[in-house]
């Protein structure tokens, strides 16, 4: 089948209503940070799992490649096609139903184009929590979350996007589908199927359906801002909270003074929420199935504990949901911050909880030996996850792309000396593909080969990512 043909072939797969005119295509191509722009040659909205595979028939007969996109919110490239013209993009955005939802077992099946925030609020209309939540949730699609196993700010209590789903409908590179969207908690027969495909960034196959967990919603929740005398003590807080609260943490945010100052100086109405200044803070939020008076006993008593040791200097409890939200904007609000100053070099690194402040009291005496940089250092510590960024003194003097690469690989170099990973959560996409080749164990990159190629030996699925 020629590729006239064969776009033919798609335009007819999908109707009308499937597909993007050139006007509109722009936001398509485009990834969300500027870094890459790419060409396509057709831009499709196939609306059921039948026209998707239907889709990747078509092209794995003609030999076009394969791009699958979700809510286009990656920091990687990992959803924009290149440029030469010769890939369909698959955009996923009306595959958004709720298939099942199962509130005895607590799963909930939906369809991979359903936004975050939707798949949360399905679950809480039923009393029910999907706990996964990011600063993305707005726009990010389930299967996007699920092709670059993001993290997000529940880690800690509930896991990664991987440990959340239990079963998946996946197309595959020639068409057919694999239909694994069981909700069962035991299933030991042979490989486990769909962990090939989380994490994958749709090179594998392209994520149609999911089995997702849910759980009980918390009766309360609280929320405090705690100021600490260093990364040491904030490490030390961690190990207690847990412990003392039954491990009914669910988030453990770290956030540096530098980043503080970025959200105050750059966002409206941003202001710190203590009185005095200080170089580490955490953001803490305790996710209880006790009444508000049980929950609230339980980290004011944590919080009396940090002081009387030295580890807590200052910190505010929310009072309010309200107060809630704006404690919890602060920590939201970074990567914003540094878009409205200018050029910022991204790191997403992740190191055993042990090892952070080690990784802290390392990385700037590396950093000065290349060149100055104003650092915004945040993350969730809970799960050993730091965003460690890197933004020039004088916004007007950006750095140079020699520069950036060589901070870059400084900063992935040490998380990797110290057994930690270049990439946690926003995974490998076009702009890691040079670190993941540099840092992975090769036989476990050779592994990695051997099953792209035995699931896609054309090569045609997300062509340039990853691999």
């Amino acid at each position: 089948m020629n590729v006239a043909s064969a776009l033919q072939s798609i335009r007819e797969v999908v109707g009308p209503r499937g597909l993007v005119d050139d006007s509109d295509a722009a936001t398509y191509l485009t990834d969300q940070r500027r870094l890459y722009n790419g060409e396509a040659a057709l831009i499709v909205r196939p609306a059921t799992t039948d026209e998707v595979a239907r889709v990747l028939r078509v092209c794995n007969e003609a030999g076009l490649g394969v791009v699958p996109q979700g809510g286009n919110t990656g920091y990687c490239g990992g959803a924009t096609p290149d440029d030469d013209s010769n890939q369909v993009l698959v955009c996923l955005d009306r595959l958004n139903r709720v298939r099942a939802i199962d509130k005895v077992g607590m799963t909930m099946t939906v369809e991979a184009g359903m936004v975050l925030a939707r798949a949360q609020q399905e679950a809480e209309a039923h009393d029910l929590l999907f706990p996964l939540s990011m600063g993305s949730e707005g726009s990010c699609q389930v299967g996007g979350v699920l092709s670059t196993n993001a993290g997000g700010l529940a880690v800690l209590r509930y896991g990664t996007a991987r440990d959340l789903v239990l079963g998946l409908e996946v197309v595959l590179p020639d068409g057919r589908v694999v239909d694994g969207l069981t909700g069962l908690r035991k299933d030991n027969t042979g490989y486990d199927l769909k962990s090939l495909f989380v994490g994958a960034e749709g090179t594998l196959g392209i994520i149609t359906a999911a089995v997702l967990k849910l759980f009980p919603r918390p009766r309360s929740q609280q929320t405090a801002w705690i100021a600490m005398d260093s990364a040491d003590s904030v490490c030390r807080l961690l190990s207690r909270a847990r412990r003392t609260s039954g491990d009914s943490v669910t988030s453990f945010e770290y956030i540096t003074r530098g980043s503080l100052e970025l959200v105050v100086e750059q966002i409206d109405d941003a202001s710190d929420p203590l009185d005095q200044r200080y170089e580490h803070y955490v953001l803490i939020e305790l996710s209880s199935p006790q009444d508000e008076e049980g929950s609230r006993a339980m980290i004011e008593a944590l919080l009396m504990e940090g002081m009387e040791r030295g580890d807590i200097v200052d910190g505010t409890i929310a009072e309010s949901g309200q107060q809630r939200d704006k404690l919890w904007r602060l920590r939201e609000s970074v990567p914003e911050a540094e878009r409205h100053r200018g050029q910022v070099i991204k790191h997403d690194i992740s190191v055993t909880i042990d090892r952070i402040p080690e990784f802290l009291a390392a990385a700037p005496d590396r950093l000065a030996a290349i060149a100055p940089c104003l650092l915004s250092i945040y993350g969730h510590i809970g799960d050993g996850n730091l965003h460690y960024n890197l933004l020039p003194n004088d916004p007007a003097k950006p750095f140079a792309n020699n520069t950036a690469s060589a901070l870059a690989d400084a900063i992935h170099a040490l998380a990797v000396e110290l057994g930690g990973s270049f990439s946690a959560e926003h995974g490998v996409g076009k702009l890691k593909k040079d670190a993941l080749a540099r840092f992975k164990d090769p036989a476990a990159l050779d592994t990695m080969r051997l099953i792209k190629n035995a699931l896609d030996p054309r090569g045609l699925m997300n062509p340039g990512k990853l691999l």
